[in-house]
């Protein structure tokens, strides 16, 4: 039986996320990074989960055009809490506002993943979804939270492999989908991509 990932291959993360990064290593994967700059703007109207599914394409597009034989991985992650779409806070204040918003609520975690390879004409888009609930937390938590940095460049304002995992009471579904990459999801993506 192949393995199902191969070095042998050449793949291509279109994202400068570093907990993408980690992750990717983790399993290990050999790949390279190039990241994409498409514009994170969601269409009136867009379902969450269209809206990280087309994100995911766009930015695997944009890099497979410059990269025809490579393997391209793009990934993108957003949080919603009933209506509202939490992604990565503008300042500090934003990073405050949101985590004091998701406090002892259950929110949801959708990351669209696609695998891409322009010569084969390969292109898959998957989305994973997992539901986190946060504990309480005070203004003064939340406020030191913030003042360590740690909630700047994350969707939901939190890194649940980081300092926010003391907040995280529970999660259902993928872990790594929360941190920004469903692994699970992945491995069975370039499963398909092998076959």
């Amino acid at each position: 039986m192949k393995p199902a990932v191969s070095n042998v291959e050449r793949f291509i993360l279109a994202s400068a996320s570093p907990r993408r990064r980690e992750l990717l290593t983790s399993i290990g994967l050999d790949f390279e990074i190039v990241p994409s700059h498409i514009p994170e703007v969601r269409a009136e109207g867009e379902a969450p989960e269209e809206y990280v599914a087309r994100l995911s394409r766009e930015k695997a597009a944009a890099i497979a055009r410059d990269h025809h034989d490579r393997w391209i991985i793009a990934a993108d992650t957003t949080v919603l809490l009933g209506e509202q779409l939490l992604e990565k806070p503008a300042d500090a204040a934003d990073a405050r506002r949101m985590l004091a918003t998701i406090a002892g609520q259950t929110h949801i975690v959708y990351t669209g993943v696609t695998v891409m390879n322009a010569a084969s004409e390969h292109h898959d888009t998957r989305v994973a979804e997992s539901e986190v609930r946060m504990l309480p937390l005070d203004a003064r938590e939340i406020a030191w939270y913030v003042e360590t940095g740690e909630p700047m460049d994350k969707a939901g304002a939190y890194a649940v492999q980081g300092i926010g995992a003391m907040f995280i009471d529970s999660i259902h579904g993928s872990y790594t989908n929360v941190v920004g990459l469903p692994l699970a999801l992945l491995f069975q993506m370039l499963r398909r991509a092998r076959d």
